[in-house]
């Protein structure tokens, strides 16, 4: 009898139902946008909708099982994967009394207040955690607490995304640590919370609840949500992990050395290792890997995927109707034209993110720089293969960025995510690292990877490494051209001197910066926390 495994991936735009057999094939897709609201009381908030965004699960979960006409029962496991940073708090009834999504920004003056305390207190809780301020739960919830004293005091537990999807199905209250540690609240070496970071940040330290490796079983679903979503009540319910991490074992990367670039909307670098060391200049994000005993250095490049979303939607008008008419997609039509323009796009670069610098993150104001007024060198599909390159380059320093750090560099690199789909982009990637870039055959890796910890979990598989050798495929190899890294170095070392400048354009207020992070100030070119 066939065996199945189900993943639930909840993203920032979306939610997906994947049905997977035991060899890793995709049988069943079922998708919904969701949208997650800005309190107008409250700017930059971004609040998560448990009570609709539920509905919209299980709908999904129904839909997946109609549609693949399978017996229920044969779903031996479900595992859960999401956004990070995500979070949610629960009273002791475990209702969800407050939630937001990972781009909620509302807590700018609670990082200035933790700033104001120490100045090295951001790099104290780095040195334990990985993370710093700019993207964690600490700041998100000490706003709670001001803004929301009430609803603060009534706080039983805090778990991330992830973990919510995988308590409503089980009725049981969890983290794991691929994930639960970006709120910046682990010992990242013990993989599980550390109370005295919530006692120097003025937080409870009594809201952490038990820690599961991915990979392990947390409970069956409840007969209730069996009779909501039409699940057996005999499928196991299993940790899953963040969505980079889980991306990163979906392409097989969980071993000492291996390492990925996932190219979604924001960009990863992850690099694996088993044996951590932190950061002295607080420079790049540390995380636990899904695989127990595994950690990984992640550099972020902001919005790749939303720049080339951008580019589409403001200047591929023809394209679009092109689109309707002939069924060939604007990417495609444009990465057609972008192969014509010549390696470097002649001399043209863009300016949007910079190399990850964790502990005062902040990019400059978006450009295309050095084209000349004629267009048939400069002309939409150079400015097209400029927005590739970018992300090419700042691909390259947070790699130099990391190498930095660990004293080694990756052989090889695992490229997955929706920008992977492009032979040019995957190409151009190669061309500037100079490095062979794999391309796995499932472009799409993060709910992969929570299929397997839900076959690892329900003893489909013996382990992650039993799992990734029997799911995991690779498709395609891309290897440097030499004549076109060496156009790409002296223009990569250009760009990097342009960046610098263009960001101290944005440090003195002469332009405005792209992003950033939270309670970070720049007066007048000087820096300030």
């Amino acid at each position: 009898m066939e065996k199945y495994l189900m993943a639930i991936d909840a993203g920032t735009g979306s939610v997906r139902v994947i049905l997977f057999d035991s060899l890793g094939n995709e049988l069943t897709v079922s998708q919904a946008e969701w949208i997650h609201k800005e309190d107008p009381r409250y700017p930059g908030s971004m609040d998560f909708d448990v009570k609709t965004n539920i509905g919209i699960i299980t709908d999904l979960i129904k839909e997946t099982i109609t549609s693949s006409k399978i017996n229920p029962k044969d779903i031996v496991s479900i595992s859960t994967t999401s956004m990070r940073e995500a979070i949610v708090l629960y009273d002791e009834d475990g209702k969800e009394i407050w939630s937001c999504a990972n781009v909620d920004s509302r807590s700018v003056e609670e990082v200035s207040n933790l700033h104001e305390l120490s100045e090295r207190l951001e790099s104290e809780i780095y040195n334990v955690s990985g993370q710093t301020f700019s993207l964690g739960a600490i700041p998100r919830i000490l706003w709670v607490k001001n803004n929301l004293p009430d609803t603060y005091q009534r706080i039983k537990f805090v778990t991330m995304l992830n973990d919510w999807i995988t308590y409503r199905l089980t009725d049981v209250i969890s983290v794991e640590p691929s994930n639960g540690c970006t709120t910046g609240l682990f010992d990242i070496n013990n993989r599980n919370w550390d109370s005295s970071i919530a006692k120097k940040t003025g937080l409870r330290n009594d809201i952490y609840p038990v820690v599961f490796e991915s990979g392990s079983v947390i409970g069956n679903v409840t007969d209730k949500m069996a009779a909501l979503t039409g699940l057996s009540n005999q499928t196991k319910v299993v940790a899953g992990g963040g969505d980079a991490q889980l991306g990163c074992i979906g392409m097989g990367v969980m071993d000492e050395g291996h390492a990925a670039v996932l190219g979604g909307s924001f960009w990863q670098y992850e690099y694996t290792t088993k044996n951590v060391q932190m950061d002295d200049q607080c420079r790049v994000r540390i995380n636990c890997h899904a695989v127990p005993n595994t950690w990984q250095y992640e550099a972020i490049a902001f919005f790749p995927g939303l720049v080339m979303r951008w580019f589409r939607d403001s200047f591929c008008e023809l394209e679009k109707y092109l689109q309707e008419k002939t069924g060939e997609s604007i990417y495609s039509q444009m990465e057609k034209r972008a192969q014509q323009v010549p390696v470097g796009s002649n001399g043209m670069m863009s300016t949007f993110s910079d190399r990850m610098n964790y502990i005062a993150w902040r990019h400059a104001a978006p450009s295309f720089i050095n084209f000349k007024l004629d267009s048939k060198k400069y002309n939409k599909a150079s400015f097209y293969r400029a927005i590739m390159e970018n992300a090419a380059f700042v691909t390259k320093a947070n790699i130099e960025l990391v190498n930095e750090i660990t004293n080694t560099s990756p052989e090889v690199i695992v490229f997955g995510g929706g920008a992977s789909k492009s032979d040019l982009w995957c190409q151009i990637i190669s061309d500037v690292l100079n490095k062979p870039v794999k391309i796995p055959v499932v472009r799409e890796s993060t709910a992969l990877g929570a299929a397997i910890c839900a076959g690892v979990g329900a003893g489909i598989y013996e382990n992650f490494d039993d799992a990734t050798s029997k799911v995991v495929k690779f498709n395609k190899t891309f290897h440097p051209i030499e004549d076109n890294n060496l156009v790409y170095e002296e223009l990569y070392q250009n760009w990097k001197n342009v960046y610098k400048n263009q960001l101290d354009l944005a440090d003195k207020g002469l332009t405005e910066h792209m992003w950033i992070a939270p309670g970070l100030s720049i007066n007048k070119g000087v820096l300030a926390k």
